[in-house]
């Protein structure tokens, strides 16, 4: 179970999806994506983040966990991927835009989390 994991963890949505929740859920500062994010995308993250849309309302125990992650590669170079967030008793969902650039490396192009209400 924990190399299936581990195997998990090293596809890029599932990469992505986790460091987003971080940042979203206020564990982590947008910061520490920097260079994983496209300008727009980044902007985007530093609209979102004061406001800890993916941090479970009350509950400081119980940390917010990516409970699947998807994707479609409407061409080559590009992820389009989408995950279920855990938050408490709730479900959110988190959509990103992943591109690889010249240099092999995947950034988040764009961040999407729908209402926040």
């Amino acid at each position: 179970m924990a190399a299936r994991r581990r195997e998990r963890e090293r596809l890029p949505r599932y990469w992505f999806a986790n460091q987003l929740l971080l940042t979203l859920s206020g564990q982590r500062p947008v910061h520490t994506l920097l260079g994983h994010t496209l300008p727009a995308a980044y902007d985007r993250l530093i609209e979102l983040a004061p406001q800890a849309p993916l941090r479970p309302p009350g509950a400081r125990d119980s940390a917010p966990v990516v409970q699947r992650c998807g994707e479609y590669e409407p061409r080559q170079g590009v992820i389009e991927a989408f995950a279920r967030i855990a938050c408490g008793d709730r479900l959110r969902a988190l959509a990103f835009r992943l591109e690889l650039g010249p240099d092999a490396r995947w950034r988040c192009a764009a961040v999407d989390i729908g209402p926040t209400t």
